[in-house]
């Protein structure tokens, strides 16, 4: 029998007709271990949007494939979801293999390969992107949804060829709302940028996000990772001892408005972490004065460190969420309940090779 949709009213339903009916399919846009999006035309329209086929778990000993009610949590998420700097969910379909989310296009790459090929860059243009990613951020948080997978690689251009490119937010796979008054632990998200509660496995809210983008912002002007180790047991270790500084020969250009944005978010304590609204108001985004606002048209970027940099880190990215998962073995030692949710131990990418070519960097000085 056809899976009926397990929707409250007003929710979409998965439709069950053949998605290829209605949209004509096009090239692969890219692809994760248990998801393929490929480029899609609506058939009546002539509209262009992207398709995302995620393969769906079959039974539950299988280890492939995604968990039906991870699909809808991501699902239920997109629907409640419309802000200008986020993708949206147009239409759903279900077949007996895949759910198939018809997203809107977003064909301009991601932002930091945007950047890359910049001839110059302010920081006043750079806080332009920064606030536009706060914009959507703001509107998750004001839902209490957490997207936890911040990073580059999440960051994408709606059209690049415009004066200022609008951001997009995309890939809700890991994101929840949390209700109110309920205590959420988890283990999941991309290690470079997870925040040290994470790697503590406590208590989680909205501040994960925040620290996530601190350590973008870092990546953005420097092209450094401020935690990336040489192993993921090492890039855990150091956001832990809070092991970052701004070295000197990254950040010569820096302005102090910057750093200290950056260290307000890359808060250990997540009390004394600003929130989006802190973030929002702080004088490197919304500059106080004309000396302020002065400082961030003659404060640049180091571009070309910033490609030298983000060339090095790109080739390091090597382990997605599978990365947390030895992590986990190591917290069940000293005797917590481990989530039994949460796609805590799949790669969402195969990428065991890239790990075997990693090359080695120098250590990271101590000092924070």
């Amino acid at each position: 029998r056809k899976p009926t949709s397990m929707r409250s009213p007003g929710m979409a339903t998965f439709k069950q007709q053949n998605v290829e009916d209605f949209y004509e399919m096009g090239e692969v846009l890219g692809s994760g271990q248990f998801a393929i999006v490929k480029r899609c035309k609506d058939r009546s329209t002539g509209i262009e949007y992207a398709a995302k086929f995620i393969k769906k778990r079959q039974s539950r000993a299988s280890r492939r494939g995604v968990k039906r009610e991870e699909i809808e949590r991501e699902v239920d998420i997109l629907q409640q979801i419309q802000h200008p700097n986020i993708v949206a969910l147009h239409d759903v379909f279900e077949n007996r293999t895949d759910v198939v989310l018809i997203l809107e296009l977003v064909s301009g790459g991601e932002l930091f390969d945007f950047l890359a090929q910049k001839e110059s860059l302010s920081e006043e243009e750079a806080t332009q992107f920064i606030k536009q990613i706060l914009d959507g951020v703001q509107y998750l948080h004001s839902k209490r949804i957490i997207h936890f997978d911040l990073k580059p690689e999440n960051i994408m251009l709606l059209d690049r060829n415009v004066p200022l490119p609008r951001i997009k937010l995309i890939d809700f796979g890991l994101a929840h709302k949390i209700e109110a008054g309920v205590d959420f632990k988890n283990i999941f998200g991309t290690p470079e940028f997870v925040a040290p509660e994470i790697v503590n496995y406590e208590l989680l809210g909205l501040e994960a996000d925040m620290w996530s983008i601190g350590v973008i912002t870092y990546i953005l002007l420097s092209g450094a990772s401020p935690f990336l180790g040489d192993s993921k047991q090492e890039t855990l270790g150091n956001i832990s001892a809070m092991n970052y500084d701004f070295d000197e020969e990254l950040f010569s250009n820096t302005s102090e408005l910057a750093k200290s944005f950056i260290r307000q978010l890359l808060q250990k304590d997540r009390r004394k972490r600003m929130n989006i609204q802190e973030a929002l108001n702080h004088p490197w985004i919304k500059p106080l004065n004309p000396r302020q606002a002065m400082v961030k048209r003659l404060s640049v970027v180091n571009l070309e460190n910033f490609r030298r940099q983000y060339a090095r880190r790109r080739w390091k990215l090597s382990f997605r969420i599978v990365a947390l998962c030895n992590h986990l073995t190591r917290i069940m030692k000293k005797g917590h309940k481990l989530p039994e949710d949460g796609r805590d131990c799949e790669s969402d990418q195969d990428e065991e090779d890239t790990m075997k070519r990693r090359p080695r960097t120098r250590k990271r000085s101590s000092t924070s």
